[in-house]
Order: C-alpha cells, then structure tokens, then sequence
C-alpha cells in the first residue's frame, strides 16, 4: 500500500490517504525517467573524465611536464 501524506496548512490537520493507479503509475514513470536521466548525466561525467585523462596524457606526450599540465588545466 502506497500513501501520501495530505497536510491542510491552516489547521495542522495531518491526512495519509493511499494512491490511486494512476498517481501510482506516473510515480513509476518519474522513477524511470529519473534512471534514464541519471545514468545519461553519468555517462557524460565519465567521458568528460575520459577525454580529460586522454588530454593529459598527449599533452605529457608533447613533453610538458605534470606541471605544465595542470597550469593548462588549471
């Protein structure tokens, strides 16, 4: 059984009143939505991460130094 808590502002009044099928379903659809949205933003973080680190790499490559390096990154 899932609930929501109704709280009536101008009297303090507290009410648990349970979901209906369709607030149950589009809570679904927000969770899952959510996920999709979540591991897209990690995916980009990662390949940021990823380019950074092959960046990093080229430029120690070219013979900068890790110094150099992060004065270019800085």
């Amino acid at each position: 059984m899932t609930t929501k808590l109704i709280i009536d502002c101008s009297t303090g009044e507290k009410t648990e009143v349970e979901l209906t099928a369709e607030e149950i379903a589009q809570r679904e659809a927000d969770a899952a939505l959510f996920a999709e949205q979540e591991a897209a933003r990690q995916a980009e973080q990662e390949a940021k991460a990823e380019a950074k680190a092959s960046a990093v790499a080229k430029l120690g490559a070219l013979g900068l130094s890790d110094a150099e390096v992060q004065a270019l990154l800085g």
